[in-house]
Parts: C-alpha cells; structure tokens; sequence
C-alpha cells in the first residue's frame, strides 16, 4: 500500500493572540496543520525543530522583524514559503520582502479568503519544484531561442522569478520577445494551469481603460447593456501581462496602483472591493525611470512593479544565437509554405552578422520571409537578403546615411523601435535632399543632435506638405498624434500660424 501523504504544516508568527488564532481556525478548516508562535526567537526555535510547508510572518514583532526571519531562512536554504504580513499602506516594505524572496504578501487587515488563497499557491509552487518541475522549465523557456551568455542569464532570471508572486517588469526595445518572456514567468510559476491574459496598454482608448481593467456592469454607463468582466478577472488564478505599460495615463495609473496594492479592484457600477487572485508582469520599451523623473510615470508605480526586473538584450548583442534563431524561424516557414528543404547558405548567415537589426527578432523573421519569396530555389543566398534599409549591412568604410534610412528614435520615444513607413513621395524627397545637402559632420560627433536635426528635417517636411495638420502629418509618417505631438514638443516644433487641426481636440 502506498505511504499516506505527509499533513501539510503551517507555521503562523504574529504577537497578536487575537490574529494567531482568526488565522489558525481559517487554515485548519482547510485541512492544514498549524503551529503559532509570537516572535522572531521563537519562530527561529520551532523552525529549527520542525520542516514548514509555509510560514505567515507578522512584519513587526516584539524582538526583531519578520524580515529577520526571513532573511535567516534564505541564509539556512530551508524551503518554506514565507508570506509576509504588512501594515495597510506599507509598500515600501512589502516590496523589500519580495525582492528578499518572500513568496507574497499580505496586507492588514488580511481577507480571509485571500490567505486562504495564497496559502494555496505556495503550497502549489512548493509541489512543482521536483524532476517534473524541471521538465517544466526547459519546456517553457523552448521558446525563447538562443544559448550566448546575455540569453542564459535572461532564462536563469525568469526561473528564479517564476517562484514567488512578485510582480515582474520587462524591457527590452521592439522585438526582442517580451510577451515570450512573459509566457516563460507564467509558464514556470505554480500558476501554469491558470490563464495568461496579455493587454496592450497602448491600444485601448485612455476613456475605456478603467472599464477594460476591471469591468463593468450592467448600466453603469450609457451603452453599459451587458455586465462585463475585465481584465483582472479575467486573469484570476493566472497571470496578467500587461504590454507597453508605460503608454498608461496618469489618471489609470493611479488605480492600477491602488489595485496592485490591495489586490482587490472595483467594477464601474459597483460599490464593493473584490479582491482578485492575480500575477503582473508587465513590459516596456521605454525607460520608466526617466519616465519618473519627467513626471509622466508615478515613481510609486514603478517600484511595485519592478519587483524583478528583467532586461532583454537586442539580436545585435547576441549575434552567437543567430545560427539558432535562423534555424527555430526557418523551421516555422518551411511548415507555412509547405517548403522541407528551405535553408540558408553561409554566405546568407554570414551577410546577416553584418545587419544592424533595428527591429530584432521580429525584423529577422521579416527578412527571412521576404528572402524565402524571393528565393528561386531552396537554398537562399546572398543575393536573396534584400533588406530593409535600416537593416542593410554596413559597409566597411563609413557610408553616407540617408534620411529615409535612419532610425532615430531612442527608448524614451513612444515609437521605438519602428521606423516611420514614409510615403514613397516623402520617402525619395528626403532621400534626395539627403543626398544633395549631408556633408561629413564634424568630429567628435554629437551623435544625439546630430539624429535630432535629421528627425526635425522629416517632420518639418511631413507637417510642410499638410499645411501643418498634425493628424494627417501623423498619417503620412505612420504614427498616432500622441507620438507626433511628443516629437514636436521633444524637438521644439512650433507653428503658431498654423490652421487649427480639427480632430485635435477629439484624442
């Protein structure tokens, strides 16, 4: 006969007699067994008496902090998960436990059904770190193709992060496979079962953003016709991955804040809090600590979610994983178009070192697809690699750099990462002012200005030809007025003569 499972043992450590007790008896109905114990000196003795599946520490205690006691814990490499009790509003400290390594934690005065519920989630991840936890991990991070060493500290992260429940913020510029990033965190996390809802920030409407992030019922606004659930409810038990996080509004700010604090959110029309089940990862191009410094990201916001920060590195600094890319990506298009033999020559391989990859990954998938039309035969050349222009390989000696070929965005720019899809008018014009008016900059070159200056010539020419209409300046470079109006204001793009742009007002 089987040996029966061994009894679930919780350890609770508060001074609180009332507390200890309100907890033990929710936890017991679940079946568990529980110690209490009402410092840290005690907490240590009983921990070294007796293995714990979990242990519920009170932030401040008589003799010390629950921080002690965690901190001892990860020192001892015991393997209980601890959840930390905080006092309501208490961040900053809430935030230095996870980055401890704390599982979660619990805000005062603790629902009831939230500890149960987290409770149940370390007990979860604590059962899937064996042999088959393992094959877990290698399964989840197959996706994410590449071996050089930038790449394997990036897996060995999202590993280490997966563990726990803090909340973790990607970056990483376009196309260097955030959300894959993401799946990797929910796919190793006790939460793998669970959904992974993915939410682009920038592509919901700043008026319906609230209503999209925690629903709504029935009537809470005009055309309200049908109760919805949002994107938290949604994700509860899972994980919710929220994209391009820095393109959120103040205003929305402020309530994911107060959401991710209390985990508990308010649906339009409702007057009570329910509390969600919910993991955040969440992603950017941009850099949300000059966000921060400029005001338009809550430095409160950012510390909550950058919990675990994890940094993509773009193709261009792990050009040893190029044979791999090109080979996983291959794979796929040989399936698409039907095409076992398709393959690349090294002559082809050794060309792609040369690119600059402005847009990543996803810019080398472009290029392989392209090259596979293209291509008279199976095997592609050379010859077949008719990039881009911001992606064209630099020749060895200093080339003269066209217009309509730079890429001057930069990380804090709403448009990272893209180059603008000029109209083919705009497009040869520039190439050919370009042509007629660059001469060599003077050395050494001030390389921010110099893009400045080539950026504002662009501008100035789309928004010439509209008569200064931004929305269709906009349209002819391939942007939204939010992007054209940060780079009319970061460049100092005025005209106060200008005929009024009628749909300005309507964004």
């Amino acid at each position: 006969m089987p040996e029966p499972a061994a009894p679930i043992r919780i350890l609770v450590v508060d001074d609180e007699p009332d507390l200890r007790e309100l907890y033990t008896l929710t936890l017991v109905r679940e079946g568990w067994q529980v110690d209490e114990v009402a410092s840290v000196e005690e907490a240590r003795s009983r921990m070294e008496q007796q293995r714990f599946d979990v242990a519920i520490v009170d932030m401040r205690l008589p003799d010390g902090e629950g921080l002690d006691i965690l901190a001892w814990s990860t020192a001892q490499r015991r393997g209980e998960r601890i959840i930390m009790a905080t006092a309501y509003g208490n961040a900053a400290v809430a935030v230095q436990a996870l980055k401890m390594g704390a599982f979660d934690y619990l805000t005062k005065p603790v629902d009831l059904r939230q500890l149960r519920q987290v409770v149940r989630s370390a007990l979860v991840q604590g059962q899937s770190t064996g042999a088959q936890g393992q094959d877990l991990q290698r399964t989840a991070l197959q996706a994410m193709v590449g071996e050089s060493a930038p790449m394997q500290a990036v897996k060995d992260t999202l590993r280490r992060s997966a563990r726990g429940m803090a909340p973790v913020l990607i970056h990483g510029e376009s196309g260097t496979g955030k959300e894959l990033a993401a799946r990797a965190v929910h796919e190793l996390s006790n939460r793998a079962a669970g959904p992974f809802v993915p939410v682009n920030c920038s592509a919901i409407p700043e008026h319906m953003l609230e209503a999209e992030f925690f629903g709504y019922r029935k009537g809470a606004f005009t055309g309200a016709m049908a109760s919805h659930e949002g994107f938290f409810s949604a994700a509860a038990g899972g994980t919710l991955f929220l994209d391009e996080i820095g393109e959120l509004p103040l205003s929305m700010q402020a309530k994911l804040l107060r959401a991710v604090q209390e985990r508990k959110i308010r649906a339009l029309g409702e007057t009570a809090e329910t509390p969600v089940d919910v993991r955040l990862v969440s992603a950017t191009h941009r850099d949300l600590q000059r966000c921060v410094a400029e005001g338009t990201f809550r430095q409160d916001l950012y510390y909550r979610l950058n919990v675990i920060g994890v940094t993509l590195p773009p193709l261009r600094a792990r050009l040893d994983d190029l044979p791999l890319l090109v080979e996983a990506l291959l794979g796929r298009i040989r399936r698409e178009h039907e095409r076992p033999g398709l393959r690349l020559s090294p002559q082809a391989l050794q060309q792609l070192r040369l690119y600059v990859f402005a847009g990543n990954v996803r810019e080398l998938e472009n290029l392989l697809h392209r090259a596979t039309a293209l291509a008279a035969s199976d095997l592609i050349g050379a010859n077949d690699l008719d990039a881009p222009a911001e992606a064209a390989p630099m020749p060895p000696q200093q080339a003269t750099p066209s217009l309509s070929g730079m890429h001057p965005q930069r990380s804090g720019d709403p448009g990272f990462g893209r180059k603008p899809p000029l109209t083919a008018g705009l497009d040869a014009a520039s190439a050919q002012m370009g042509q007629a008016a660059w001469q060599a900059p003077a050395w050494p070159l001030d390389l921010s200005a110099y893009l400045d200056q080539i950026e504002r010539n662009l501008l100035l020419e789309a928004l010439r030809r509209t008569r200064f209409n931004r929305t269709a300046a906009a349209q002819l470079l391939g942007l939204n007025l939010r992007q054209i109006r940060y780079r009319m204001e970061r460049l100092q793009i005025r005209d106060d003569h200008a005929d009024p742009d009628p749909y300005d007002g309507m964004r």
